[in-house]
């Protein structure tokens, strides 16, 4: 049956799709990840019920105390809430001593790894296949005495059906007759393409058709995606995914990316809940320390973000220019970026969401002068947008109610920096100076003196704090401070730039305390 007949089969019976995530085993193998008991714990807990994977992969087995803790704590919460099943754990063939570890970390699920490519068992085990299958076989006794489901890897399969397929036969026909659950078919080393996939998948499935077989890719060519595709068109009935595709040297098929793919492109069924996948992509970006690429599918920052007006000008005439990747789907929300090629469409949809309506005139000049900011590489966030429009068009829509007067800030070494301040509120000049933890630290709460002292007012507390020099700075580049600040149930983001990071930030607490009076203000 050809590639394009396939796929026609496919779109008329899509199968359901069984998804395994194996972020806290295969993706804690990147490169400076070790995820700690607890963020595993809070990792496995949302991916089981947030984003409703069908299994995870938790660990290697008899890697150090410290991952059976982790272990453990993943089991006896997923035993609580009727989950156990759900949790697997990669064993070897090791003379029963992994199956001992599983179980005495609550696990019913191995997951074992075997060979799958002739090299691999001759040259690493040095072993004939004849040997190798009679140690699978006395691990599987072993487990069924315990009551373990197994399943089982046959480690770089890939290569084995390009370079001994006998072999990957004669492995398979050994254990057919077993209680093995599925049959786990990793591309080890990320050597296939799309058509290799098909082509070793369906020989699988010539041979066996009654087995249940799991597709593992690795990322080496940038196909793991595509390869995943592949193998579930062919026939297979699991994949294996990483959250931010996370894995050993270029990663694994990433969880959002095999999900869409599947679901828009061939109307796959899973039981992933696809609202809460950006979630858990700052959760393990944060907790693995890896930053995710802001053009990441699905994920990345800026995936939702529009920067050329005529796009901007299309959504606004039919969303000519949306897919079905909108951006509510995941919880998040389209953007239209400011700067250069912003144009007037990107400036009139930001202007919208703060309620400011320009004439077209208006709106032109405010365009040129956002278009001059991004020839110079200056970012423009939305919060700028009141500034730039009554600075080009002596606008009042937010004027200057808070004023910084004056203030100094010292340091030195042994002593809590120190800063003196003197503001205006409405034509009415205030002072304060307190000590705080950094110089910035000392300013703000000097500010906060004054609004709890004189003005009686509650001040905004900052929820994140971010730091850069814009792209393509260089030593004498100016600092950018973008600030988020809570203000009751609201959250506003401003930003400063200056040569002087202090300064950066101070600018930007200003705008935030001036958009917060406009608003009062005009209520």
């Amino acid at each position: 049956m050809g590639t394009a007949e396939q796929i026609s089969r496919y779109r008329r019976t899509p199968p359901a799709v069984e998804i395994m995530d194996c972020t806290l085993r295969d993706g804690e193998q990147t490169s400076g990840v070790s995820f700690l008991p607890h963020e595993k714990l809070m990792i496995a807990h949302m991916l089981l019920h947030d984003i409703n994977v069908d299994r995870i992969e938790v660990a290697s087995a008899r890697v150090s105390e410290g991952e059976k803790d982790a272990v453990r704590m993943i089991c006896r919460n997923a035993e609580r809430d009727g989950m156990l099943g759900r949790i697997e754990v990669l064993g070897f063939i090791d003379n029963k001593k992994s199956i001992d570890w599983i179980s005495d970390c609550g696990g019913r699920v191995i997951n074992l790894l075997a060979k799958g490519s002739l090299k691999h068992c001759m040259q690493q085990l040095h072993k004939t296949p004849e040997e190798h299958i009679s140690d699978i076989l006395k691990e599987l006794e072993y487990a069924e005495q315990q009551r373990m489901t197994v399943n089982l890897y046959l480690e770089d399969w890939s290569n084995g059906m390009k370079d001994s397929p006998e072999y990957v036969y004669q492995v398979m026909k050994g254990l057919v007759h077993t209680n093995i659950k599925r049959f786990l078919l990793p591309d080890t080393l990320g050597i296939m393409n799309p058509l290799q996939c098909v082509e070793y998948m369906r020989k699988m499935l010539k041979h066996f058709p009654d087995q249940h077989f799991d597709f593992h890719a690795h990322n080496d060519y940038d196909l793991a995606v595509s390869n995943s595709l592949a193998a579930v068109l062919s026939g297979c009935k699991g994949l294996h995914v990483t959250v931010n595709g996370l894995g050993e040297r270029c990663g694994n098929a990433p969880l959002a990316s095999v999900q869409v793919i599947l679901k828009d492109q061939f109307q796959a069924k899973t039981n992933i809940n696809e609202n809460r996948l950006n979630e858990i992509s700052k959760l393990v970006e944060s907790y693995s320390g890896i930053a995710v690429a802001p053009n990441q599918p699905i994920v990345g920052e800026n995936v939702f973000t529009q920067v050329a007006g005529v796009h901007a000008d299309g959504d606004n005439k039919d969303n000519l220019y949306c897919n079905d990747l909108v951006p509510e789907r995941f919880g998040r929300k389209r953007e239209y970026a400011l700067g250069k090629n912003s144009g007037k469409a990107n400036i009139a949809k930001n202007l919208c969401e703060l309620g400011l309506e320009l004439t077209p005139e208006q709106t032109r000049k405010v365009t040129q002068r956002i278009t001059e900011l991004g020839d110079r590489k200056e970012l423009v966030t939305q919060d700028d947008l009141p500034y730039i429009v009554s600075d080009v068009l002596k606008h009042d829509t937010v004027q200057n109610r808070v004023k910084l007067v004056s203030y100094m800030v010292s340091t030195s070494y042994g002593l809590k920096p120190i800063a003196s301040i003197k503001i205006e509120v409405d034509g009415q000049q205030y002072e304060a100076d307190s000590t705080g933890d950094g110089q910035y630290d000392a300013f703000v709460k000097a500010l906060r003196k004054i609004y709890r002292d004189n003005l009686n007012r509650t001040f905004p507390t900052l929820a994140n704090y971010a730091v850069t020099i814009p792209p393509g700075g260089r030593t004498d580049a100016l600092v950018q401070t973008v600030i988020t600040w809570q203000n009751g149930d609201k959250q506003l983001r401003t930003r400063g730039l200056d040569a002087d990071q202090t300064e950066a930030a101070i600018k930007a607490t200003f705008k935030m305390l001036n958009i917060i009076e406009d608003k009062q203000n005009s209520e």
